[in-house]
């Protein structure tokens, strides 16, 4: 089923009214909202932080920064975010390009480029 953008803007709105418009329920996220996901998963899956746990601590630690701004691990990043992470006195600079919700270690680096 083809949507146009004011189309999709207008089933959005009428399922936010809690109205029902068939089909087009899960069109609409990838239309308006696109896909994000929580940043701690993101470091995890990508490989760019090993382990989720440590990721949430660099995070509660104020360490992991996302487009400039100091970031909890529940922040919802998405594809063009910048990712910045301090190890010490290095820091790791990325760009988010896709997310996935599991990869593998060959194909963990597709999701995101170094800056």
């Amino acid at each position: 089923m083809e949507i146009a953008d004011g189309q999709a803007l207008t089933m959005y709105s009428s399922i936010v009214g809690a109205c029902y418009y068939s089909g087009a329920v899960a069109a609409v996220p990838a239309i308006v909202g696109g896909k994000k996901m929580r940043l701690d998963k993101f470091l995890k899956v990508s490989r760019l932080i090993k382990r989720r746990t440590v990721a949430n601590e660099a995070c509660d630690a104020g360490r992991v920064m996302v487009n400039g701004k100091a970031a909890k691990a529940s922040a919802q990043v998405k594809p063009g975010d910048v990712i910045e992470i301090q190890f010490g006195t290095r820091t790791v600079k990325a760009e988010v390009l896709q997310l996935q919700d599991t990869t593998k270690k060959e194909e963990a680096k597709e999701l995101f480029r170094y800056l």
